[in-house]
């Protein structure tokens, strides 16, 4: 039986079904994922599931940006191939997605054959346009590195304030800027050589023949704006074109008809918007014509940065149309995050990489703070740690995840059972569901805050009318049973309306949440209340933040990553090189490979694990400071390289016999491991 009023209405349903690919900017596959880059990516994730959820065609596609001169010295600072350094970034980068719910349909990577394929491609249109021109550069050159440098890797006094040690393109500590040729006494950050200058070949796309392209591009609805407004001024300034070569040594694709010249980063790392969706279209038999030709009437969204505007919004689009692509429909652009105020910062302990945060924290706590927070516009959000905590236990735990804890107990004794047959209150249901569009409006926006308060106020609304009723109380008088039965079916009902509203926000919560309801949440066809119908035993569905929890994660992310000493020494391309030592000393360092029997965290610390290790002739124990990088059970069964003939060092926690070798930048941690074929107890020589 099913009350009249209660039907809604089937505009989600009738609505034509959209075929839409998105993108998040690509985060460079040298260091680890922070909460800084997880703004973006929970905005676009919520969006997307959002279109999902609605029922259309919607792919999320992302890679690492795995390319430049910044990866190839870090693996050479490592001693491994930049491609090795790629691959385990990029095994990390994935891992610290899935934690926090992130689903990409297909994350790659830049340094893939569908990108130099593209890249190529695009390249070869371009020229064929006339829109490529090449003419000499003169460039500071490293003589000892043999490579030239970017004005990071140039360092010098500064010309104005005669502050040492400043970077070749501003002073830090006067804020002027100038040229790396201005600064007194040059050094290159690599070597310490001087730089000389040094003339070489270069290849430019020419950017200056889209300005009115531009012009009318951005004045389109393409971006917000205020974008728009300041790329105006670009625009206004005077484009100029865009140097797309460097050359080698690079780490990256080498343009085809120039030996020894490498695409520069940012031509190929937009293109891995393509190539990934490419190599999953190429995997699942989708049209990618489709979604990149210029006449598609598909839809195409980019979110990012607000700090890499110009490369999306002028440089890309620039491109696809000169090379006969489609370009974007909207670019979507977010301000930076801040942590209580303040920028990130390792030294503060408000620099926080995912890891960290998850190790202490609900990811998913994370993912409302942000959706309760960001709107289409750009400003800066801060993670005000407190108000976050706040937050989370007034709105998730003590205003929706309430609803159903207290209603359940008094369906079928808090063991499951029937709801009521009718709906006790029509006018409070159809107010909840007259908000489902309103609410998808929102989403479809990018007003999440506005979303948020409005589920929020369904949440007071039905908080509300349970407090009033007062079903514990008549839940005392058995002939009232009913009517508290009433009650107590329409909060399960409320209660799932809101769980719906917040499933693109909360996807692993919404998950549990259908496992009680015995139903999916959709909102893809008509909203009917659940009248009936039989529901599963409630089982808690949150828990409240504890301040415990958030100062923990402060202590764990103001730690050095690899600061104990049952770790290698970390290695970064600002760090010198330790004193040399002579070969008689090092022979005495007996390194052998180990097998990680098992791994477990160590209770009262926060970034050490203990590590069982088999050398093949006996068993050892080594506390090891890489919780952050690594989950215990991700080590188990992995050969890694340990020093064997360390003296025990006693420890609070225990005795550990050893030290395992990993090297890490303060962005990561990477525990060596031997090539394959490699055995337990063998010496490394």
């Amino acid at each position: 039986m099913t009350d009249s009023s209660a039907h809604s209405t089937p505009s989600a349903a009738a609505a034509p079904r959209r075929r839409i690919l998105v993108t998040s900017a690509l985060p460079y596959a040298n260091g680890a994922i922070h909460l800084g880059h997880l703004v973006e990516y929970i905005q676009t994730d919520i969006w997307v599931r959002f279109q999902k959820l609605r029922g259309h065609e919607c792919y999320y596609v992302c890679a690492d940006d795995a390319h430049g001169t910044a990866i190839m010295l870090k693996a050479e600072q490592l001693g491994i191939a930049p491609e090795t350094l790629i691959e385990q970034v990029n095994a990390e980068h994935r891992a610290d997605f899935a934690r926090f719910l992130i689903e990409f349909d297909n994350y790659h990577s830049t340094h893939a054959p569908e990108n130099r394929e593209l890249s190529e491609t695009i390249y070869r249109r371009l020229r064929a346009n006339g829109h490529i021109a090449t003419r000499a550069v003169i460039q500071p050159f490293d003589p000892e590195k043999g490579l030239f440098l970017a004005d990071r890797y140039i360092k010098g006094t500064c010309p104005r304030c005669r502050a040492p040690d400043q970077y070749g393109d501003n002073c830090e500590a006067c804020g002027a800027t100038y040229s790396p040729a201005e600064l007194i006494d040059p050094r290159s950050a690599l070597s310490g050589a001087t730089p000389v200058e040094r003339e070489s070949l270069h290849y430019f796309f020419t950017l200056t023949a889209f300005t009115d392209f531009l012009r009318r591009w951005t004045r389109a609805g393409h971006v917000a704006e205020e974008i728009a407004n300041k790329l105006g001024e670009w625009l206004d300034g005077g484009l100029q074109d865009w140097d797309i070569s460097r050359d080698a040594p690079y780490f990256g694709f080498e343009i085809p008809d120039a030996p020894g010249k490498f695409f520069y980063v940012w031509l190929d790392a937009p293109i891995g918007y393509m190539a990934s969706f490419r190599n999953l279209c190429d995997r699942k038999g989708i049209d990618f014509d489709a979604f990149w030709r210029r006449d598609a009437d598909t839809e195409l969204y980019h979110f990012i940065g607000k700090d890499i505007v110009n490369f999306h919004a002028l440089f890309w689009p620039a491109m696809l149309e000169s090379a006969g692509f489609r370009t974007p429909d909207r670019i979507c652009v977010h301000g930076f995050l801040t942590i209580d105020g303040k920028k990130m910062s390792k030294s503060r302990g408000t620099f926080v990489n995912a890891r960290a945060y998850a190790d202490h924290l609900n990811p998913e706590y994370l993912r409302y703070d942000c959706a309760a927070k960001l709107s289409a516009g750009i400003d800066d959000l801060d993670l005000n740690l407190d108000d976050f905590a706040q937050r989370v236990n007034s709105d998730l735990v003590g205003k929706v995840v309430n609803i159903a804890s207290r209603c359940a107990r008094f369906i079928g004794e808090g063991k499951g059972g029937t709801l009521a047959a009718t709906i006790a209150e029509p006018e409070l249901w159809q107010r909840a569901l007259a908000a489902a569009e309103t609410i998808a409006a929102h989403y479809e926006e990018r007003e999440f805050g506005k979303a948020m308060r409005e589920i929020m106020a369904i949440a007071d609304a039905a908080n509300e009318y349970i407090a009033a009723r007062e079903p514990w109380k008549l839940a005392k008088q058995p002939e009232r049973a009913a009517e508290v039965e009433a009650i107590c079916s329409l909060g399960i009902n409320l209660f799932r309306l809101l769980m719906l509203y917040l499933k693109p926000v909360l996807p692993a919560t919404a998950a549990r949440a259908e496992r009680f309801l015995a139903c999916e949440l959709r909102w893809d066809q008509p909203i009917e209340p659940l009248l009936g119908h039989r529901i599963a035993a409630f089982e808690p569905l949150l828990q409240r933040v504890e301040r415990k929890q958030i100062d923990a994660m402060l202590a764990a992310s103001a730690e050095p990553a690899a600061a104990t000493p049952t770790t290698a020494a970390t290695s970064t391309l600002q760090e010198p090189i330790a004193a040399t030592i002579d070969f008689d000393a090092f022979a005495k360092v007996d390194l052998r490979i180990a097998r990680i029997a098992a791994a477990a965290p160590v209770e009262g610390s926060d970034k050490l694990l203990k590590l069982t290790l088999d050398l093949g002739s006996e068993i050892r124990t080594v506390f090891s400071g890489i919780r952050s990088a690594y989950r215990p059970e991700d080590l188990e069964g992995r050969l890694t390289v340990m020093v064997a003939n360390l003296a025990p060092r006693k420890m609070r926690f225990g005795v550990s016999e050893g030290m395992v070798l990993a090297a890490g930048d303060g962005g990561g941690i990477y525990l060596l491991s031997p090539d394959s074929g490699a055995e337990p107890g063998q010496r490394v020589t």
